[in-house]
């Protein structure tokens, strides 16, 4: 028997849950996510080459304008403590000219690829310093662990595949490249320029098409990870609704005020129509207050039994109409005003009443 309480307690223990929302949000404002790193690379490399496809001859110029003042204004200045500044600026500016507008669609890229996989999400989080990275013995776990054999994997995997594209690139153009020695230096630099951007359009598509498996496999090890056992859902449930134990009371608490209120207004009724064993309907007509008679207390079995008991005990008249109690119990909420269907039946039994009451 406690061997069997063992595993229950093992088996509950165990994350086989798929998360809950809350904890998907939870997560989320940590900075945990589905999100592949390769997905952002191969975005990224692809915007830029693509870039350079089309804007490398606006990008040309820039660049021989560098590399003609480096050559033929620096080179030749006396290189003094008053004149480093300016040539340092100068040439910072002149490479921010030419570099800029690469790094700025490496950034568009990057960014959109980030939106792309996990939406707008913004964390501090992950960027706070935790002790625990410091800890060695944990370092070597995570660097023996199976992600990191997997990771390994991954990256021989990317390396043969984008490697075997580019060969492949650069093997179909091999007639040119083994002429480039006898080609005048502009015609080689152009040629070495459409091979780098040929091979590096192609590795990037290749590294994104490796990009897609690698996203679907963050995106299961990430819900692998938050998964919850059976008693962490109970956990959850009780902090976010509240121990259902507790509120089971609460609710047998609140009924239990409810009825007792509920007797305390039966001795003012005019009269209780009865089954006369299974309902009992208390009823008050007060002709200043209201236009029709209103129900104050109603019961079916032992609720009714108690309420005829304080009627007899309060001397109110009980009347036996078994169809109007049934339909009175079925058709109306205690506080409410009977409908004016009722007004026929309910008006003989209270002229009824009055007429005893006179008498007594």
């Amino acid at each position: 028997m406690k061997q069997l309480s063992l595993d229950l307690q093992f088996f509950a223990g165990e994350k086989t849950e798929k998360a809950t929302p809350k904890k998907r949000l939870e997560s989320k404002r940590k900075g945990q996510t589905a999100k592949s790193q390769d997905v952002n690379t191969a975005i990224g490399l692809l915007a830029v080459f693509g870039f350079l496809i089309f804007f490398s001859a606006q990008l040309g110029p820039v660049a021989l304008d560098v590399f003609r003042h480096s050559f033929t204004t620096f080179l030749l200045m006396d290189i003094t403590e008053a004149n480093m500044q300016l040539i340092m600026l100068d040439v910072l500016k002149e490479v921010a000219f030419l570099l800029g507008p690469i790094m700025l669609v490496a950034l568009l890229a990057g960014i959109a690829a980030n939106v792309l996989q996990v939406g707008f999400m913004f964390s501090a989080e992950p960027l706070q310093p935790k002790l625990e990275k410091l800890d060695p013995i944990k370092g070597l776990k995570r660097i023996f662990s199976i992600r990191a054999i997997v990771e390994l994997l991954k990256s021989i995997l990317k390396i043969s595949f984008v490697g075997a594209i580019t060969v492949t690139v650069l093997w179909s153009r091999i007639d040119e490249v083994l002429v480039l020695a006898y080609k005048p230096i502009g015609t080689a630099l152009q040629t070495v320029g459409g091979l780098t951007l040929q091979m590096g359009i192609a590795a990037s598509l290749a590294l994104l098409f490796l990009s897609l498996f690698d996203f679907l496999y963050q995106k299961y090890d990430f819900e692998k990870n938050i998964r919850m056992s059976k008693q962490d859902i109970k956990d959850e449930y009780k902090n976010t609704e509240g121990d259902p134990l507790i509120k089971s009371k609460i609710k047998q608490k609140q009924k239990e005020m409810a009825m007792s209120r509920m007797m305390q207004e039966v001795p003012k009724a005019d009269v209780i129509i009865t089954n006369p064993t299974h309902y009992a309907i208390a009823l008050k007509y007060d002709e200043e207050n209201a236009d029709a008679p209103i129900v104050i207390a109603k019961g079916v079995d032992f609720i009714a039994q108690k309420i005829k008991l304080i009627a007899n005990e309060h001397k109110v008249v009980m009347v036996e109409n078994r169809p109007l109690a049934r339909s009175l119990y079925d058709q109306v909420e205690v506080g409410q005003a009977i409908p004016d269907d009722f007004f026929k039946a309910v008006a003989e039994i209270l002229a009824y009443v009055y007429r005893i009451k006179n008498k007594i």
